[in-house]
């Protein structure tokens, strides 16, 4: 592969796997199977070796999980949550050892072999023995802080005992057994609510609900296999006793792990426990092999987001051949149209599946799928089932290519996929039936419209009544409405009137934001406030700009969007067609009716920092991060999220954490709230 065809095929890894790191971490929703994830990560990783000039710090290789959400306070960890380098056959078991016994010598080394479960990794924290607090791995150095939801998991110990010692931190896995999650679910369906997808699903979002309460009626379990601090002042020897130790703390560990012997009791483990996975209560999908000597690890060391002494050997994901029979396309809450496999039913990983991904048009055109075809289907765990390939050979004549849609298949709108995206949606966003209640969730949300009261379960019965099928619609409801509701009292009506009638005093910023514009968030929806200054003037540069899209070279392509701070060709593209499809101006047009309005652009901006990019971290005295944000936009300058080679200054307060290192790393300028005073002066 030449230089340029690699760097064209890394950039687009790259993108891919990120996009899949941030449905997995931080949306508990993943699109494809661990395997197909496995292949696409594999591949970056040997492209990355054959061209080191193309590696880059910002490399999914170079890192391990997603960024926390916005929804949790972070927590920077003691020391990092590294993830593991993978195996998928004995050679690769094999060269692991071999390169492990040249680091730290020895003919043959001990490993400790446990089950790789299938769950949310996470580490708790204790203080004098007591539980002080709890995370999610994160991005491997900052987590988000879930500490209230922890302790509700029954098997997470409270208190140690007097032997532990001032500070230690255990890490592990959350999961959520097999048996509790078929229980959990069949009660949710008898009560009409959602389920899960698997168990690995619910555990991930159980973890990270707003209300611990929600996370207390669910089944999980905690399953302890390492320290992070602290584990030089316990002086345990070898994963074996640190094990012993966890387990009398009142930690449950696995029954499945062993101390095994060289390379061929490594080997010999995972084929005990590949034939054991069925009948085993919690999922998991592989084995570790973890160096037991704790002092060796030491000399092996670690790579950017791997130890060299840990390995996990990845169970073969199951496939099996069956006839495709039908392509059905479904949209999500998000507007995505996903192409789903109706197939002829068939027995595969354990279960009987006739549903399949088919993930996207081209997917479906890279494996030249065709209605009628005989097709693999592979299932990993407990991940969405997937069409790996078509089986040409055995395509019958009269099979026809399977085409993605023009229009909704629930509403009818335009479907349009921008240029260089892999997911086509339906541009209907405020009207769409598929995406009503996730776009009345976001619009109604504490940092859009702010409607307090407006929860979840309320917006479910104005859906399922068909008393709101707009945001506009919120605005109609009256109170003797409201009185018709489930569990709705006369001053939970008025409170919720009163919230309803306070958001119609809001700002252009957070109306943009609340409307759901694909990629549009917080930050460019403030970047489009401030540079249009009115809704008008953005429809109108929407309408002009759409007639350029077909333009060469992209940088022509909408010359009035593109020209707002952080709006490159892309998003240009979702605002046009968010502002092109009719159903989507009319929800406009009617929320303005309602009495939606905000303060008249102030006068023009400073320019004290004009062109200059910032980045802000850590706690900052006096000011919240979000205000040092709005004084430094307010005087030209540009506030991004993430450190490069091109960001002017690092805004740091205290704690900063990862990004102070890159900033360092990089060259870039650090400084203080005073300092950023004295630039504004």
């Amino acid at each position: 592969m030449s230089a340029e065809a690699a760097s064209a095929r890394i950039e687009e890894l790259r993108a891919t796997i990120r996009e899949h790191d941030r449905r997995y971490y931080q949306d508990d929703t993943p699109a494809i199977s661990d395997a197909e994830y496995d292949r696409l990560f594999r591949e970056l990783v040997e492209l990355e070796r054959a061209h080191p000039e193309l590696q880059s710090e910002d490399s999914p290789t170079q890192r391990v999980g997603a960024p926390p959400s916005d929804a949790f306070s972070t927590v920077q960890h003691s020391t990092p949550m590294l993830s593991l380098a993978n195996a998928f056959d004995a050679d690769e078991v094999h060269e692991f050892d071999r390169r492990l016994r040249d680091l730290v010598g020895g003919e043959q080394l001990d490993y400790f072999a446990e089950p790789k479960y299938d769950g949310a990794a996470v580490t708790l924290r204790y203080e004098q023995g007591k539980f002080t607090r709890g995370a999610t791995r994160g991005d491997g150095r900052t987590g988000e802080d879930i500490t209230a939801n922890l302790r509700t998991v029954r098997d997470i110990p409270l208190s140690l005992g007097a032997d532990a010692p001032a500070l230690v931190e255990v890490r592990g896995e959350v999961v959520m057994p097999q048996s509790a999650f078929e229980r959990m679910n069949a009660a949710l369906a008898a009560n009409g609510e959602k389920t899960f997808v698997n168990p690995r699903n619910a555990a991930a979002g159980s973890l990270r609900q707003i209300d611990p309460a929600v996370t207390a009626r669910r089944p999980l379990s905690f399953m302890a296999y390492a320290l992070g601090s602290g584990e030089g002042e316990l002086g345990l020897p070898t994963q074996a006793d640190l094990i012993a130790r966890l387990a009398q703390w009142a930690f449950s560990t696995s029954d499945y792990a062993a101390l095994v012997s060289g390379v061929e009791g490594c080997l010999a483990h995972y084929k005990r426990l590949l034939e054991f996975r069925h009948i085993m209560d919690v999922a998991i999908d592989g084995v570790v092999y973890k160096l037991d000597n704790i002092a060796l690890r030491e000399e092996a060391g670690h790579l950017a987001r791997t130890p060299r002494w840990a390995l996990a050997h990845k169970f073969p994901a199951e496939e099996a051949e069956t006839v495709l029979e039908a392509v059905e396309f479904q949209v999500g809450r998000t507007g995505a149209v996903t192409p789903v496999a109706r197939l002829k039913p068939v027995f595969v990983g354990g279960a009987t599946v006739s549903n399949a991904t088919l993930h996207n048009a081209d997917e479906m055109l890279r494996k030249d799928i065709h209605i009628g075809d005989t097709v693999v289907l592979r299932r990993a765990g407990d991940v969405i089932p997937e069409v790996v390939r078509a089986i040409p050979e055995k395509r019958p004549q009269d099979a026809r290519r399977a085409q993605m849609p023009d229009q909704c298949p629930v509403c009818g709108a335009e479907v349009a996929r921008p240029e260089g995206e892999v997911v086509a949606r339906c541009t209907n966003g405020l009207s769409c039936p598929a995406q009503r209640h996730a776009a009345l969730a976001h619009f109604v949300s504490r940092r859009a419209m702010d409607i307090d009261g407006l929860g979840d379960k309320i917006l479910t019965q104005l859906l399922d009544q068909d008393l709101v099928e707009t945001p506009a619609d919120l605005y109609k409801l009256d109170k003797d409405t409201l009185l018709g509701l489930e569990r709705m009292a006369d001053k939970s009506a008025d409170n919720l009137l009163a919230a309803i009638d306070k958001s119609r005093n809001t700002t252009l910023a957070r109306f943009l934001f609340a409307l759901g514009i694909p990629d549009v968030g917080e930050t460019t929806a403030q970047a489009l406030a401030e540079h249009f200054g009115s809704i008008e003037a953005l429809r109108e540069a929407a309408a002009a700009d759409d007639g350029t899209r077909d333009i060469k070279p992209a940088t022509k392509r909408f010359p009035q969007l593109t020209a707002v701070p952080d709006v490159g060709p892309v998003v240009a593209a979702e605002i046009c067609d968010f502002f092109k499809e009719p159903h989507n101006q009319a929800v406009i047009d009617a929320l303005l009716a309602a009495g939606i309005h905000w303060p008249e652009p102030k006068s023009p901006r400073g320019d004290a920092l004009a062109g200059k990019r910032f980045v802000i971290t850590g706690t900052l005295p006096d000011v919240t991060r979000d205000e040092a944000a709005a004084l430094i936009k307010s005087q030209g300058g540009q506030v991004s999220s993430s450190v490069s080679k091109n960001t002017d200054y690092l805004l740091a307060g205290e704690n900063a954490g990862s990004k102070l290192e890159k900033a360092q790393s990089l060259g870039v300028t650090v400084i203080g709230w005073e300092q950023l005073q004295s630039l504004l002066q």
